[in-house]
């Protein structure tokens, strides 16, 4: 019986989901008797910061949103921006007979579904609705077989709410008073931000070796083909039996590992010219045969960093775009650890590879794959194409990010229900003796698939954009063992081994799932926090950290090991898997994390307790020297220093002969702050620079380098009135683009500080000006502004020139298109040029149809395609901007005055005796509360909370 059907007997429904999309979609699938509406994600949290606090609370537990001395009790809160939608809710369950809570089945999910319980009190049946994908099948299903809500899982969410509460509100105030204000702490998001901070040490301690080797062309003397090439080309493996040195023989030091040949330039030449004559033949020929099993289907972490390195999407866009797939029915579930596919997925992908590819592409049974995450959390399914037959990506009629995303996951999908890719892979060994007498020999490999099985439908990516992809051949010429080959060119090659690459997001996520730290659904979001709060900046892809990152890790590494120990974050996340599946009890484990084990009373397991105490931790701070944590040696007495205000390098004392400091760029990388290059700092001018004084009033005149940007400025004389209606202000100017303070004159500070400058005036009279201004130069006449090419047109421009250009019809809201200033390809997702421009709000980049605005650690020179690409995707995914509806308000405003007037003057003459007598009391009352919730609020800044 349909859902629609039952709802006519059985009265009306309301159905909660925690998205408007997704309710849209579901409302469509349910009919009329059902009330659909969202929650719009979570309604109640713990607070965040002491003003949210209830009066009745006070002390500790006023700081933490947490009763610590009472089971950890939480204090939940209805959040500020979700109390008009809770009163909403509480309307529509008034008129509802049943009520249906359909949030995600995954811990998130079941603890929105009972915090709205708890917050809607309902007096009718209440069932749990769960489902996997938004198809008209799987909603009815899920509205006929409802389930209680799981306890369990709610108490196992609320835990990991409650430390992470205590992590931050606890750990963060430690980073304030010590590094700067306004950091954060967070569970996974420190750890996550160490591994970055490790990889740029390695790099910084990393010395590079050089190494140097030999390439031949081998020719077979036939004329060749496709399948069977004319020549080879082949690398120098051994001589005299011992093996060349390649980079991976030499340490992170530059020195070699083990016992190898090392080659130098004048070597590798030395041995190339005496090979010149040599007379090469095939000493072996190895083959063995190739097999290559398809990729399991998607999972949260493993579409992330495939969409990373096939499509350029960050993290975030990945999880904004599939989220919009998911609402729209397209996929399933997107935040899942698991590889499983449902009976009907397997039946349905193998249902296309015979469509699509052919019989001999099925393998006689379906694949199954067994989940490789620990603890995984398998109410879900891979992430799929939803339904009981996929949609090709043609049919589904997306366009764009979702197209692009939904055609990955669905290829992915097909292809791991397809047969495996065979072949043969080779490798040739080639010999010779040099002139001076030494033995050769070279050795190639080669690849050959003799059926390319799944890999007809799907390649994945790799990495590292050097490497090669699985379905890619590399024949040689068929030959045998003794076969003569003539040495068509021997060169000699020179290399130098390179530093650890630092991580992309969709290496931090693989490292962070390999690591066993956090879920994998909120990786995502870790990255986009410590991209928020400066720890770590993009250039290009690869994930850079700030300064200030190192002083932060150095405290928690020196102060706090265990809390950034990765083996105590994959205990602790075991841990509260253990309480997910009943087997630990959770207010005796977050004693022992915030007590210690003394003050616990649950039975340590075997292995020792990990725990400790957090409290004590935080408690005494005197041992933590705050200048040590933020000082980091350079060389040479130079020492790197990370400041309140950002970072600088400094020798020598303050205040001492010969002392020296200077500011560090912002965009800077760690691992290029060299000894050399704080010498240049230090040797470019900084402070204030005098310039002279004006010959007119006699003020001096200085140069300054300004949060801005460098200007020039006049010093007022002591005792000028700066406030009041006689204030004088100094006249200050901006330096010209093209001016830099080492170099600017008192004639040129003069000339800029007489801007604006009058031009002239037009046949009425009205006077023209050219002046300097935040978008440019230009020319003002009345209320008319033109801009002009150039700043030093302010100077030159004449009345003519001026008359000339407003004798031009004014170009309404854009001015003449600026050439692009760095080109970097085609779109992967709408195929069209992409550009970076030179805009109103700064440089941004743009294929014509979406503009994104570059972030402040994006530089315009070292921009690279892939950035670009990122950047539109996360702007594409974020969707057009929500227009306000003032405009509309303010027209209804008058409709309603007449009436509202009335209404207030009738209840106005009613309660003016009885308020008048409780005026006072009231203010008072309300003063009090108001300045005590000010006061507490200053105390208590929210550290926002992670994984």
């Amino acid at each position: 019986m349909s859902p629609t059907s039952e709802t006519a007997k059985g009265g009306r429904r309301l159905v909660i989901v925690e998205s408007p999309a997704k309710a849209k979609t579901i409302k469509g699938y349910l009919g009329p008797g059902y009330v659909v509406e969202a929650s719009v994600g979570h309604i109640r949290d713990l607070p965040n910061g002491a003003a949210e606090v209830p009066d009745k609370y006070t002390g500790e537990v006023r700081r933490l949103g947490v009763d610590v001395e009472h089971d950890f009790q939480p204090i939940y809160v209805v959040n500020a921006d979700k109390k008009a939608q809770v009163r909403k809710l509480k309307e529509l369950l008034a008129e509802s007979d049943e009520l249906f809570l359909a949030t995600d089945e995954d811990r998130e999910g079941e603890a929105i579904a009972w915090h709205l319980q708890e917050v809607l009190k309902p007096k009718v049946p209440v069932h749990r609705m769960v489902f996997h994908e938004i198809t008209k099948d799987a909603i009815r299903d899920a509205v006929a077989n409802p389930r209680e809500l799981n306890q369990r899982m709610v108490d196992a969410q609320e835990t990991r709410r409650i430390l992470d509460r205590l992590y931050g509100y606890e750990v963060s105030p430690v980073l304030w008073k010590k590094v700067m204000p306004r950091l954060s702490a967070g569970r996974v998001q420190s750890v996550a931000t160490r591994l970055v901070v490790e990889r740029e040490r390695e790099r910084i301690a990393f010395r590079s070796a050089e190494y140097w080797d030999l390439t031949g062309t081998f020719s077979t003397g036939r004329a060749g083909d496709p399948s069977d090439p004319s020549s080879l080309v082949a690398r120098l493996n051994t001589v005299d039996g011992k093996r060349v040195a390649q980079g991976r023989d030499f340490g992170a030091n530059g020195q070699l590992k083990s016992e190898v040949l090392h080659l130098d330039e004048a070597g590798a030449r030395a041995l190339a010219a005496a090979l010149a004559d040599t007379a090469f033949a095939v000493r072996s020929v190895e083959s063995k045969p190739y097999r290559r099993s398809p990729y399991a289907p998607f999972r949260t972490t493993t579409l992330q960093q495939e969409a990373s390195r096939k499509l350029g999407f960050g993290a975030k866009a990945t999880m904004q775009v599939a989220q919009k797939l998911y609402e729209n029915g397209f996929i399933t579930y997107m935040r899942t650890d698991s590889t499983t596919l449902s009976d009907t997925a397997v039946a349905a992908a193998r249902a296309q590879v015979t469509q699509l590819y052919g019989a001999d592409y099925l393998p006689e049974k379906p694949r199954v794959y067994a989940g490789k995450v620990k603890n995984a959390q398998e109410a879900h399914e891979a992430i799929r194409p939803s339904g009981d037959r996929f949609r090709t990506p043609a049919e589904t009629g997306l366009t764009g990010d979702q197209f692009r995303l939904y055609e990955l996951i669905w290829k992915r999908t097909v292809a791991s229900q397809m047969k495996d890719a065979t072949g043969n892979s080779v490798t040739v060994k080639i010999g010779g003796r040099a002139s001076d007498g030494r033995d050769a020999e070279f050795s190639a490999s080669g690849k050959t698939i003799t059926f390319h099985g799944f890999m007809k439908a799907y390649v994945e990516g790799a990495d590292d954009p050097n490497a090669e992809l699985d379905d890619r051949e590399r024949r040689l010429p068929q030959v045998a063992e003794g076969d003569a080959l003539a040495a068509e060119e021997i060169t000699a090659d020179g290399h130098a081994t390179k530093p650890p690459a630092r991580y992309t997001e969709a290496s931090l996520v693989k490292e962070l799932e390999e690591r066993e730290i956090g879920r994998p659904s909120t990786y995502a979001s870790i990255i986009g926090t410590i991209l928020d709060r400066g720890y770590v900046f993009k250039k290009g892809t690869a994930l850079v950290p700030s300064f200030l990152s190192f002083a932060v890790v150095n405290l928690l590494e020196k102060h706090f090991g265990r809390l950034v120990d990765y083996d105590f974050t994959a205990k602790m996340e075991d841990d509260l898997d253990r309480i997910a599946r009943g087997e630990a009890q959770s207010v005796p484990w977050l004693k022992r994390f915030y007590f210690g084990s003394e003050n616990a009373t649950e039975v340590v397991p075997s292995g020792g307790d990990h725990l400790g105490g957090l409290k004590e931790l935080v408690t005494d701070l005197g041992a933590i020297d705050a200048r040590e944590i933020s000082s980091f040696p350079v060389g040479e007495g130079i020492v790197l220093r990370v400041g309140r205000y950002g970072p600088y390098v400094e020798r020598g004392e303050k205040d001492s002969e010969g002392h020296q400091r200077a500011d560090i760029p912002d965009d800077m990388a760690p691992d290029e702050l060299t000894v050399a290059y704080a010498e240049e700092l230090f040797a470019k001018p900084s402070g204030e620079f005098q310039l002279g004084k004006d010959p007119v009033s006699g003020n001096e005149i200085v140069a300054k380098d300004g949060r801005y940007g460098p200007y020039v400025t006049e010093i007022l004389p002591e005792g000028t009135p700066k406030t009041g209606k006689n204030a004088v202000k100094a006249r200050t100017a901006s330096l010209f683009k093209t001016m830099s303070l080492d170099t600017v004159t008192l004639d040129d500070a003069l000339k800029l500080m007489s801007l604006p400058r009058v031009v002239g005036a037009d046949a009425e009279g009205v006077e023209i000006t050219a002046q300097n201004g935040r978008y440019g130069p230009y020319l003002k006449k009345g209320t008319d502004s033109r801009s002009l090419e150039t700043e030093d047109q302010l100077f030159s421009i004449t009345l003519d020139e001026a008359l000339a250009i407003y004798a031009q019809p004014k170009q309404r809201g854009r001015a003449a298109a600026k050439p692009p200033l760095k080109e970097l390809g085609a779109d992967p997702v709408s195929g069209k040029p992409v550009v970076v421009k030179d805009g109103r709000f700064g440089p941004y980049v743009t294929d014509g149809e979406t503009n994104a605005t570059l972030r402040r650690d994006d530089d315009v020179e070292t921009i690279t395609p892939e950035r670009g690409y990122e950047l539109l995707a996360e702007k594409r995914a974020k969707g057009p901007a929500k227009k306000t509806a003032k405009k509309t308000a303010a027209k209804k405003a008058p409709a309603k005055k007449a009436t509202a007037t009335k209404t207030a003057a009738a209840k106005k003459t009613a309660a003016k005796k009885t308020t008048t007598a409780k005026t006072a009391t009231a203010k008072k009352t309300v003063a009090k509360k108001t300045v005590a919730k000010k006061a507490a609020a200053r105390k208590t800044a929210a550290a926002p909370a992670d994984e």
